[in-house]
C-alpha cells in the first residue's frame, strides 16, 4: 500500500507529463505539416494520464464510514 507522501510524489509526475505532452501537442499543431498520427498518440497518452490523475486523487480522499 502507497502511503500519501508516495501519492502525491507520483500524481506530481503524472501532472507534469500531462502539461509536458499538452505544449508538445500544441507544437506539433503549429507545424506546417503536422503529423496528425503522432498527435493522436499524444492525445491517446495524456487521455490516460488524466485517468491514472484522477484515480490518485481519488486515493487522497478519506473514506468515511458513515
Amino acid at each position: 500500500m502507497e502511503t500519501e507522501s508516495q501519492i502525491r510524489a507520483r500524481l506530481a509526475e503524472l501532472e507534469a507529463e500531462h502539461r509536458a505532452l499538452d505544449s508538445a501537442i500544441g507544437v506539433m499543431h503549429e507545424q506546417a505539416a503536422p503529423d496528425i498520427f503522432a498527435i493522436q498518440r499524444l492525445k491517446k497518452r495524456k487521455l490516460q494520464l488524466k485517468d491514472s490523475i484522477q484515480r490518485l486523487r481519488s486515493r487522497l480522499i478519506p473514506d468515511l464510514n458513515a
